[in-house]
């Protein structure tokens, strides 16, 4: 059944107005009509089975019904990635959202090479990623923040999970070592990460240092790589 997120509350009998775009797919693209049922989530009610009610000359109107999911978040762990290439970036956006991170945060490294990044086409990603997984929370997208003060704000309890090319221990066993507790996963740039940039990382209680294998992996390869590792190894794939 198509999934759609929308912005507005969701309880029984409540009316939801599509954006035009939505609309547009509802009625053109899916050819839906009066009375046909679509699911909407809203990323803090749960998932409720709504019907077309009103097809408008600027949208349609959907009626809720049900709940049929309650509101439910994935395990807790943010994805830090530094801002790379625009396909790049999109790309690992998507496909952090379907492997179920809660958070991605955009970081600017030493090496991070400076451009402009669109975060109102990121947001609309991780929406559409969202619909298309079955998730009923959308993951926050964050602007560009420098590593050291996201490192000097750190979150007391998060564990950071450092891919770190130069090296580092087995993933597996190094995550389960570490804990179940919340976590972290950091990607560092095109060029990898300064020599300032490791030691202080590596000297962090919280950092847990590990190797993705004996290749150099692309930005967005080993954001997908490191989040499908923590998944196996801590993450929720076995509950």
């Amino acid at each position: 059944m198509i999934r759609l997120h929308v912005p507005q509350p969701l309880s029984p009998n409540a009316a939801v107005a599509p954006t035009l775009d939505q609309s547009r797919y509802l009625t053109q693209v899916m050819r839906l009509k009066i009375g046909d049922g679509l699911l909407v989530f809203n990323g803090r009610d749960g998932e409720w089975r709504c019907v077309i009610a009103e097809v408008l000359k600027k949208g349609v109107v959907l009626r809720a019904g049900e709940q049929v999911r309650p509101q439910s978040t994935g395990p807790d762990v943010e994805l830090l990635i530094s801002v790379v290439k625009k396909s790049a970036l999109e790309f690992a956006v998507e496909k952090a959202v379907e492997l179920g991170v809660r958070r991605i945060r955009l970081v600017v490294t030493h090496r991070t090479q400076t451009q402009h990044v669109r975060m109102d086409r990121l947001d609309a990603i991780a929406i559409e990623a969202a619909e298309q997984t079955g998730r009923v929370d959308v993951p926050v997208v964050d602007e560009p923040v420098k590593l050291g003060e996201l490192l000097d704000g750190w979150e007391a309890g998060r564990r950071l999970m450092f891919c770190d090319e130069t090296g580092g221990d087995p993933t597996g066993p190094a995550l389960q070592a570490a804990g179940e507790d919340p976590w972290a996963v950091l990607i560092g740039p095109e060029g990898g990460f300064s020599p300032e940039e490791r030691g202080r990382l590596r000297a962090l209680p919280f950092t847990t240092a590990v190797s993705l294998g004996p290749r150099i992996l692309r930005a967005d390869t080993a954001a997908i790589a490191a989040l499908t590792l923590w998944q196996a190894a801590v993450g929720d794939w076995d509950r």
